[in-house]
């Protein structure tokens, strides 16, 4: 009886062999190999709070959000006037909206400023530079795609659905919203689903968020500042294609790219870094602002005073020290490519807010 599970886990791997090759192989054996994740960092740091867009129509991009994911609206709110708000963005009159969104796992908070009315959004290349995407994922036989689809999303890859990427039904596709923002929509069977989240809480949860990708100019600076700010290791770094699956989901031929990808809490989150070398991953021309159009991201953290301190010796930059705002006590930084990240404390420990509430 107790040695019933090797068993399974030998015919598992045969039946992965057979039906995916290598891709799927290792793919499975990126989640039984033990890697290193938030659980092992000795800092005060939990995991991601928050996928943030700025965004020009704040209306409009609620609607998408919640008629593609079913996330419903848990707090909005208007900042104006506000000493907290001027000190958190460096700035002498704040003024934004903002709508925040619950996932089973993370919150999707979208934000209108005041001081943007004449941008002009435009559809971030999958290449980079910056924060490039989110992904959406859910079990195969939920709609993720189609209902990003049907709610209006551009879609890149090519063909009429996702891409599967081996003959055990992973697929993957990228689309964009309706201001151009890029994410990934994939599709797990039910094995993988169960390895990486655990069968009840898919079934409870047909589409969750896991990631935030940054594409870099320089992965390995960008892979060792992370190494600071997280204290952990990557658990896999690689080199990827020319595959023609990979060409069919970003809609380029012979892509190649350099990958690295950072463990987070729980529900299959990770910190996704890429470097594109066809085609080439270029550095920003112009410095990113805190309130530009796109994403941006947080960690929840336990002990932001602590953090900030730790941070601040290793030599992060941030905006300001922390300050109180609605939930949370927070404070904003950008990374050595000019992506924007918080760090966040909750106020109050019940609420729903927090990643140790979700």
């Amino acid at each position: 009886m107790k040695y019933r599970w090797l068993k399974y886990f030998f015919l598992f791997l045969l039946v992965v062999i057979l039906a995916g090759g290598g891709y799927v192989y290792n793919y499975a054996m990126s989640l039984l190999a033990p890697r290193p994740s938030m659980l092992d960092s000795p800092t005060t740091f939990i995991g991601f709070n928050h996928i943030g867009i700025s965004v020009l129509d704040l209306d409009g991009m609620v609607d998408f959000y919640q008629n593609a994911t079913d996330y419903q609206v848990v707090k909005r709110y208007k900042v104006e006037n506000d000493y907290a708000a001027n000190k958190l963005f460096d700035h002498d009159s704040m003024v934004y909206e903002m709508a925040i969104l619950k996932g089973p796992n993370m919150l999707l908070e979208l934000t209108e400023f005041a001081d943007q009315p004449d941008s002009i959004s435009t559809h971030m290349p999958f290449y980079g530079p910056g924060m490039t995407h989110t992904c959406y994922q859910g079990p195969i036989d939920k709609p993720v795609y189609q209902k990003f689809k049907n709610a209006g999303a551009d879609i890149i890859s090519r063909g009429v659905g996702p891409v599967e990427v081996s003959s055990a039904r992973v697929s993957y596709a990228y689309a964009y919203d309706p201001e151009g923002n890029m994410m990934e929509l994939e599709h797990m069977p039910g094995l993988l689903v169960s390895m990486a989240v655990g069968k009840k809480w898919a079934d409870e949860h047909p589409m969750w968020m896991t990631q935030v990708a940054l594409i870099s100019p320089d992965i390995k600076q960008l892979v060792d500042y992370y190494k600071e700010v997280l204290e952990i290791d990557p658990y896999r770094v690689n080199s990827y294609g020319p595959s023609p699956l990979i060409d069919a989901v970003v809609d380029f031929d012979s892509v190649r790219f350099e990958g690295a990808w950072f463990g987070m809490d729980t529900q299959g989150k990770k910190l996704e870094m890429m470097q594109y070398t066809l085609p080439v991953t270029q550095e920003r021309s112009t410095q990113r602002r805190l309130t530009d159009l796109g994403y941006s991201f947080s960690f929840e953290v336990e002990d932001i005073q602590k953090e900030y301190e730790r941070l601040k010796n290793k030599g992060v930059v941030f905006v300001s020290e922390p300050q109180k705002m609605q939930d949370f006590w927070m404070l904003y930084a950008q990374d050595p490519d000019g992506n924007v990240f918080s760090l966040r404390q909750i106020i109050d420990s019940s609420s729903p807010l927090s990643l140790k509430n979700m």
